[in-house]
């Protein structure tokens, strides 16, 4: 997996920009998709959080094209997506979502986890 690391956080990183424009453009086709409630204050809220999630994969991409690849970035990365996967599953338990949303509460978890794995790569790479 180490040989593979940087490829793995790359598609990550590009398919959490992908989805994150799609709610800002589309936030209720997406809130359909994960048995939500639409409404003008959900398409909005949705919009927003798709706003982040663009600029954290982004930010992710970026990180990993610098010379130097920072862990605090990484880290907070991680950050983003282990606390998607809690924000998601709480929906999921609130009966806010639908149990679709739990395959994005779970591509977050196992993102997260894979960004943290990373970093202990970065960190045997400087040793």
């Amino acid at each position: 997996m180490k040989k593979f690391i940087n490829l793995i956080v790359v598609v990550i990183s590009v398919l959490t920009v992908v989805s994150g424009l799609t709610q800002v453009v589309m936030p209720g086709f997406v809130l359909n998709v994960i048995g939500a409630e639409v409404t003008d204050i959900s398409k909005h809220l949705f919009g927003i959080v798709g706003m982040f999630m663009a600029l954290f994969g982004s930010l992710m991409l970026h990180t990993v094209y610098q010379t130097y690849t920072s862990r605090t970035a990484v880290f907070w990365c991680a950050m983003q997506k282990l606390g998607a996967f809690a924000a998601v599953s709480l929906g999921v338990y609130n009966e806010l979502f639908s149990w679709m949303a739990l395959g994005v509460a779970i591509f977050d978890l196992i993102s997260g986890i894979l960004f943290l794995y990373y970093i202990k790569t970065l960190k045997e790479n400087v040793n």
